[in-house]
């Protein structure tokens, strides 16, 4: 065998390689443009004068809400008279 005959690819493995490649380059994309959690709204704090701990469990917000959060959003994302 010559040595170019012995780098040669074959068409089935430059297949498998352009069908892996795209697999990745798809998978990728759905990590990076999917859905992302809400986010604090600094809107809010300016609305009611409260940090973003009082609604968040994380002190500048974007975390799970606290009850007074869930309690908030439930009426509307308005404080309770």
């Amino acid at each position: 065998m010559t040595r170019s005959a012995r780098l040669m690819i074959s068409p089935a493995s430059l297949s498998l390689a352009a069908a892996l490649g795209g697999a990745v380059t798809i998978g990728c994309a759905f990590v990076l443009l999917g859905p992302s959690p809400a986010r604090a709204k600094p809107e809010f704090t300016a609305q009611t004068k409260l940090p973003c701990g009082q609604c968040h469990t994380a002190p500048a917000g974007g975390k799970e809400l606290t009850d007074f959060g869930k309690q908030f959003k439930d009426n509307g994302f308005k404080l309770k008279n």
